[in-house]
């Protein structure tokens, strides 16, 4: 059984990149952050190689030439068959030993399920920030926790950089699974197919239903529809419908208790009471899962930063799962619906609740 060490290593964030003093100056974030984050990124695009030159280098192992070789594979699936958009990504390597190319730091505030958001030129407001530099990442979590806030920290096994970049294939991904490499690689090529800016909920949970989804038609094609690859997926799969419907009745349960008449002293105590029983529901959830993808949930605590990352990506999956299943399956289909209901504006997560009413 593969090891998991919780959830974040699943999560993807969208890098945080700019070009030009600019856009630097405009976008009200230090300099030296956006420094940081230009010249990690630079680091990577300088040294990715070409595909063809990974497979003939001598240090990859066998195991990692296979996958980089998937990789292609699932890319191509996902332009052709998909309706992802087409793109010169995963067509080079970055082979870094780094255990993850990127650190996200998000905060949220003590009484509100609501994230801090910053504003970025091209990608507008965004509710996390992206480092290379792992300690960057905590010293920025722990000034966000002296302004009184929750904070925590995501190691980001993936991200995209939203078409403005050749995204390559990072070495780190070579170290997992089959049905994760796949997932990873849709998630992401889906980011690029579409994104609208402050939507962050709308985007990562179509990114990851096109993600799973995808994912699972992909691995029949190409592994047959009864390998241990397929069967895993498939198991994948009905734990997130489980795993979405348990974390959006504790958002729903938090909303409740946030907007209530309790002072915030009273909400901060009750508040430990919803975290302190939902990790005791967690448990309980786990007996009914198929796989470990959830099982460190709430392990190292619980904040609303934490749980409002983790809703991002699940929250809302059964929601806009029903939108692929409206289409007949088809994920094709599905996008079509959605760049239809991201060009509504509002909040694009209830346009879409409407948009199946």
């Amino acid at each position: 059984m593969r090891r998991i060490a919780d959830i974040r290593k699943r999560h993807t964030a969208c890098a945080l990149i700019f070009s030009g003093a600019f856009a630097l100056l405009l976008s009200g974030c230090s300099l030296s952050y956006l420094l940081h984050a230009a010249a990690g990124q630079l680091h990577i695009q300088h040294n990715a190689v070409p595909m063809e030159r990974a497979l003939r280098n001598g240090d990859l192992r066998a195991d990692e030439k296979d996958k980089l070789r998937l990789v292609a594979r699932v890319k191509a699936f996902g332009e052709s068959t998909l309706g992802l958009r087409r793109t010169d990504n995963y067509e080079t390597v970055y082979l870094g030993k780094e255990p993850d190319p990127a650190y996200i730091v998000t905060a949220a505030h003590k009484t509100r399920l609501e994230l801090v958001t910053w504003w970025f030129p091209i990608v507008g407001r965004m509710p996390y920030l992206g480092y290379f530099d792992p300690e960057r990442a905590r010293d920025k979590k722990r000034d966000l926790e002296k302004e009184g806030l929750d904070a925590v920290i995501w190691p980001a096994g993936a991200y995209s950089t939203l078409g403005w970049f050749q995204d390559p294939v990072h070495r780190n991904l070579l170290d997992r699974e089959v049905p994760d490499i796949v997932e990873t690689i849709l998630h992401e090529m889906t980011h690029v197919t579409l994104y609208s800016k402050g939507q962050a909920a709308f985007n990562e949970t179509l990114a990851t239903v096109v993600g799973k989804r995808g994912a699972l038609a992909f691995l029949e094609k190409d592994f047959g529809t009864d390998s241990p690859e397929v069967r895993e997926a498939r198991a994948e799969l009905r734990d997130e419908r489980r795993f979405s419907t348990f974390i959006d009745d504790l958002a729903s349960r938090l909303i409740e208790l946030y907007t209530g008449p309790s002072s915030d002293e009273e909400k901060l105590r009750l508040r430990e009471g919803v975290f302190a029983e939902a990790i005791r529901r967690s448990r309980d959830l786990q007996e009914q899962m198929e796989t470990d993808r959830f099982a460190h949930f709430g392990l190292h605590g619980m904040n609303n930063a934490h749980l409002i990352s983790i809703g991002l990506y699940h929250r809302h999956f059964n929601l806009f799962e029903s939108v692929v299943d409206k289409r007949a399956g088809s994920i094709r289909g599905a996008l079509e619906v959605f760049r239809e209901v991201s060009g509504q504006g509002g909040d694009l997560v209830e346009r879409t609740r409407e948009w199946l009413s």
